[in-house]
């Protein structure tokens, strides 16, 4: 009865120990820049605070984020008597673990002192974090959980999810993990030691995947099959989740099957055999509700400067110029060699005054003694500004064109109405103008590559062109006249091909005459040549007291009775009748004239012989100016009635006695030798 008392004491005293245990805390200090090629301790001090225990079994250093398989390394170095080490290179994990028995805290500190990091690149890059564990699980400082894969081979879903709600670690609710970012797919699934389930599934609602354990149970993560979308995060391997099979339960693809970590979906129970058969499942500890705080993990943080961007810069010629780079970490160095030598500046923004050729410099963000370091060239580009210049355009004349040459040494020329204007009207080297009226100045400027010349101004001078009027000459027929180009100085091409400044034409015509100035201004000049004759008289119609004259010849004519007084006009009326001189000249150019007498006769239209005393006898007025005067009077048939002289001046209106009837009477007068006969006719009325 004792003893049985003796042994409830001992269990129950060890058992309040093992309540009692306080578990360790874990801190790490010394975030560091590391230098390629380089091993690098991967903290500077390491504390480990236990109350109630001086030792454990083992420590477990992980790279948990920014690992690079093949690259990165974690050793032990040193001398340490009590510990081995033991590298898993799958996991990035290094195990410390006791040689034999548990290394004191102390020893662990020294050792975990001593682990260096070593990458095999020439220029590795990013951010490796170290998390520190007295656990198996990985340890992640993103989400501050733990997480540890569960070899077992062909359990079953459900069966895993009871068995992870079961575990817990120091303390810490497990379940089956929850993967919720890209740093948690590295962690659980890419350095997990093997593939398994994870606690996602649609089998409450087809197509609609939800987390269904941990802190995030009942968060949904993916609606649809293959080519469905995630409202929050998932990790899908290609064509998937395929649904092939009512599979409805999630997990993480086994090794060498489409990308490492990702997911499929599996049965409950998975295959029997092959990839698609479960091997195990991936417990998450962490985040639950009534979770203990615990510092049994620590984290220290190596970063490997990087240049995170450059901005070359470009200007056109030689000036000042600033280059800007940026890094993820530590002051950027500026160097004129892609190796070697030493910083010429340090900073983010590098400003060279004075450029005049195209260079290339280099940028890291390595502490300065690193002897290895991926430098990124920053390049700033001169580019050269063309020249341009021009021939001095001579001088054109009003209302001509002419064409303006420029050159360039580079690039193209446009060419500008204006000193300010945006918009060429042309491009090219010779530019042809329109015709000018004034004088006008153009601007050229050349570009190449983006960059801009100088604008240069080419002035056009326009000169007024002298002024010609055409010309209409008039000259006396067998004579000859000279056509004046009335512009000196300059050389001539006349239609008659004459190439003197003025030209002689002995006929009528149409001539010009093409005047080109010492400017090359090229000025036609028209003449209208009319040939003006003699006039001639070749008739002198007379109807009672008018007088028509009718002539032929070109020309402008005056009329005259006295050649005194002249009138334009060949119509003459006269008061009484008589012989008179009509006189013809020519004034236009005073080419003749001519002349020739004629004789008007004065006699009335009418009469009546009814013995009234009044207009009883027709006559010819001035009878007695014609003493050889001879009237025949004839009826409208042709018949002579009567023939009147000096002796017998008037007719009575009777033929043999008789009273001729009233009618029309025509008369032919012959008047001796002073002019050719006069006709006319009259009226007898009763």
């Amino acid at each position: 009865m004792i003893k049985i008392i003796i042994s409830f004491i001992s269990i129950f005293l060890i058992s309040n120990a093992i309540a009692q245990n306080v578990a360790p805390v874990l801190q790490a200090t010394g975030n560091q820049v590391y230098c390629p090629q380089t091993s690098l301790p991967i903290v500077t001090n390491m504390s480990i605070t236990d109350p109630d225990d001086v030792g454990i079994a083992a420590m477990y250093i992980q790279i948990s984020s920014g690992y690079v398989f093949g690259q990165d390394v974690l050793t032990l170095t040193g001398i340490h008597p009590t510990i081995t080490s033991s590298w898993n290179a799958t996991e990035g994990k290094l195990t410390l673990s006791g040689v034999s028995g548990d290394p004191t805290y102390l020893q662990f500190k020294a050792a975990i002192e001593s682990v260096v990091f070593i990458n095999s690149a020439v220029n590795p890059s990013g951010q490796r974090i170290f998390s520190i564990t007295v656990g198996q699980a990985n340890y992640l400082e993103s989400t501050n959980h733990y997480y540890q894969y569960i070899p077992n081979t062909g359990i079953s879903w459900t069966n895993a999810k009871n068995a992870a709600a079961a575990s817990t670690y120091y303390g810490l609710q497990g379940y089956l993990a929850t993967i919720t970012s890209t740093d948690e797919v590295q962690i659980s699934g890419v350095q997990a030691s093997g593939a398994g389930w994870i606690g996602g599934s649609d089998e409450a609602n087809e197509g609609v995947w939800k987390w269904v354990t941990g802190p995030e149970l009942g968060t949904t993560f993916w609606n649809g099959a293959v080519n469905g979308s995630s409202p929050t995060f998932a990790f899908w391997n290609a064509n998937e989740p395929n649904n092939q099979g009512e599979e409805d339960y999630a997990h993480v693809t086994a090794p060498g099957v489409g990308q490492p970590g990702s997911w499929n979906d599996l049965s409950n129970v998975g295959a029997s055999s092959g990839n698609y058969q479960p091997k195990g499942y991936i417990l998450e500890y962490g985040g639950m509700p009534g979770d203990p705080v615990l510092q049994i993990s620590t984290t220290s943080i190596i970063t490997i400067p990087v240049i995170t961007n450059v901005i070359s810069a470009t200007r056109c010629g030689s000036g000042a110029i600033t280059l800007q780079a940026t890094s993820n970490i530590g002051s950027i160095n500026w160097y004129m060699t892609p190796t070697g030598a030493t910083p010429i500046f340090s900073g983010n923004s590098y400003t060279i005054p004075l450029l005049n050729a195209t260079t290339d410099y280099y940028v890291d963000a390595f502490p300065i003694g690193c002897t290895f370091g991926n430098r990124v060239q920053v390049t700033a580009t001169i580019k050269p500004v063309p020249v341009i210049g021009f021939t001095t355009p001579n001088p054109v004349c009003q209302n001509t064109n002419t064409t303006l040459q420029a050159n360039t040494s580079l690039g193209v020329i446009n060419w500008y109405d204006s000193n300010t204007s945006l918009t060429p009207i042309f491009t090219g080297t010779t530019f042809t103008t329109p015709n000018l009226s004034t004088s006008t100045t153009y601007f050229i400027e050349a570009i190449s590559n983006g960059c801009l010349s100088n604008r240069l101004a080419i002035p056009v001078q326009v000169v007024p062109a002298p002024t010609v009027v055409d010309e209409t000459i008039i000259f006396c027929e067998n004579t000859s006249v000279t056509l004046q180009s009335g512009i000196s100085g300059a050389s001539y091409l006349w239609s008659t091909g004459a190439t003197t400044q003025n030209c002689a034409v002995g006929s009528a015509g149409t001539y010009s005459v093409v005047i080109t100035t010492p400017l090359n201004c090229n000025l036609t000049k028209n003449f209208t040549v009319i040939e003006n004759t003699a006039p001639e008289i070749t008739l002198i119609k007379v109807d009672g007291l008018t007088a028509e004259i009718s002539i032929t010849g070109t020309g402008i004519y005056e009329y005259s009775l006295d050649n005194i007084h002249f009138q334009s006009s060949p119509f003459f009326n006269f008061i009484v009748g008589g012989v008179y001189t009509c006189y013809v000249k020519e004034i236009g150019t005073n080419c003749g004239y001519d002349y020739e007498d004629f004789v008007v006769i004065d006699y009335p239209k009418f009469f009546t012989p009814n013995a009234d005393g009044f207009n009883d006898y027709w006559k010819i007025n001035g009878m007695q100016l014609f003493p050889d005067a001879r009237i025949a009077i004839f009826d409208r048939y042709g018949q002579l009635i009567t023939v009147l002289t000096t002796k017998n001046p008037h007719w009575d209106g009777r033929l043999n006695g008789e009273s001729v009837s009233s009618s029309d009477y025509w008369f032919v007068a012959n008047l001796g030798n002073i002019t050719s006969e006069v006709k006319g006719h009259f009226t007898l009325k009763r």
